[in-house]
């Protein structure tokens, strides 16, 4: 197995979407054309730094397996399987989460975490291009101008994929307990930035 069928073996929740809306065969024959796919996307990227590469293991298996549905099912089939599957996913983990900010004290844990973390994952050293504000306690606000899942989609074809990814933040923070989450764009919808405001109730 190499290098590119185990990053895609990594995103089991395409393939069983797959599996759920098309014949089996059919689904493994895709799937199998998206692993030769990533294997090339992947040669033509090897010397993006290793910050880009904890996004670009996540953004260049969704580009192949979505490119190579839309190959041979057209763009509404394939762009619904990648969207449901993505969605679920984020479903599962918003209520994992919930769960989580229900212990006391975890609110403004949760809050104060994303100043750090968001420096550490989604800063300049991971290809995004950020403005970074003055917070008060109990809340937490940011924007995103430049970030590797709006470019590299786009680079590669499918530009659309972006608006599953900006989506994704919404179903897993826009409903927590406790947390209010407020976003007013995206640059996956077009918009100059994705803005970020969290803040405890």
């Amino acid at each position: 197995m190499n290098d590119a069928e185990k990053l895609l073996n990594k995103k089991k929740v395409y393939k069983n979407e797959m599996d759920r809306v098309l014949p089996k065969n059919q689904s493994d024959r895709i799937w199998k054309q998206a692993a030769v796919r990533l294997e090339s996307i992947m040669k033509e990227h090897e010397s993006i730094p290793e910050g880009v590469r904890l996004h670009t293991s996540k953004i260049f298996p969704s580009a192949a397996v979505y490119l190579s549905l839309k190959e041979e099912l057209g763009h509404d089939m394939a762009y619904g399987i990648m969207e449901k599957a993505t969605y679920d996913t984020c479903i599962s983990v918003a209520g994992k989460l919930a769960r989580v900010l229900r212990i006391p004290g975890m609110k403004s844990i949760f809050v104060s975490l994303w100043n750090p973390l968001t420096k550490k994952v989604f800063g300049p050293a991971n290809g995004f291009k950020n403005n970074f504000y003055d917070n008060q306690k109990g809340e937490y606000r940011m924007d995103i101008v430049s970030c590797p899942y709006h470019r590299y989609f786009t680079e590669l074809g499918c530009p659309e994929l972006t608006r599953i990814s900006c989506k994704s933040d919404d179903l897993v923070y826009g409903n927590l307990p406790g947390i209010s989450f407020e976003r007013t764009g995206t640059l996956g919808r077009g918009n100059e930035r994705c803005d970020f405001y969290i803040r405890k109730k």
